[in-house]
């Protein structure tokens, strides 16, 4: 950049901004830079809450996402003492199209069978862009941009991602079908990287 400043280079540039205010002063419009899906971390460790609108219940857990290898761990976390209520740690094991589901207080475990395909946390090329916009108030802002996969010959979306711009993490990721919302889920307290595979393997009572 100072090379080209010192061989002249900053002139067109400046140039090019004059036309621009001369062009926008004169009422012609200006083209904006088209936006790009960005490229979400593929493997990192966080936290979710995700809402269900048919039991109006939300869900928080700690979450293992490693996307090259299409797992998914996610461990349910207990928030005070909630009478009867069971938690459970879930496996997702989508090459194998597995699921374990472990019963954290009596290990008791059970297989299914996974019939829905590996679904990324992330942007897909095809989406389109909504908005772009800050989260939080002066002095404490991210900038997010939201993402959907609204297209001109069907008008609502079914999947609607928010996405921060300097890392691209997910912030929010919601879901819809036949007009209803069927989940919501929240990101937080995202690290990048998996601290412990292990927690991948089904444990023996599997």
């Amino acid at each position: 950049m100072a090379a080209e400043a010192a061989a002249g280079g900053g002139w067109p540039r400046r140039g090019a901004v004059a036309l621009l205010l001369f062009l926008g002063l004169a009422g012609v419009p200006i083209a904006q830079p088209a936006a790009v899906p960005c490229q979400a971390p593929r493997q990192w460790e966080g936290r979710t809450v995700t809402y269900d609108p048919s039991t109006g219940t939300n869900t928080r857990a700690a979450v293992s996402y490693d996307s090259p290898n299409q797992r998914l761990r996610v461990l349910e976390e207990r928030k005070g003492l909630i009478p009867c209520k069971k938690f459970f740690e879930y496996i997702y094991l989508y090459k194998e199209a597995v699921m374990f589901q472990i019963e954290q207080v009596t290990k008791l475990c059970s297989k299914k069978s996974l019939s829905e395909p590996w679904d990324p946390y992330d942007i897909p090329d095809n989406s389109t862009f909504e908005d772009q916009y800050y989260i939080g108030g002066p002095g404490d802002q991210i900038i997010v941009q939201e993402w959907s996969d609204r297209k001109r010959a069907r008008k609502l979306e079914t999947w609607v991602g928010v996405y921060t711009v300097k890392d691209c993490y997910p912030v929010q990721e919601t879901y819809s079908k036949n007009y209803s919302v069927t989940t919501s889920t929240r990101f937080f307290d995202l690290k990048l990287g998996i601290s412990d595979p292990s927690v991948f393997i089904p444990p023996s009572t599997c």
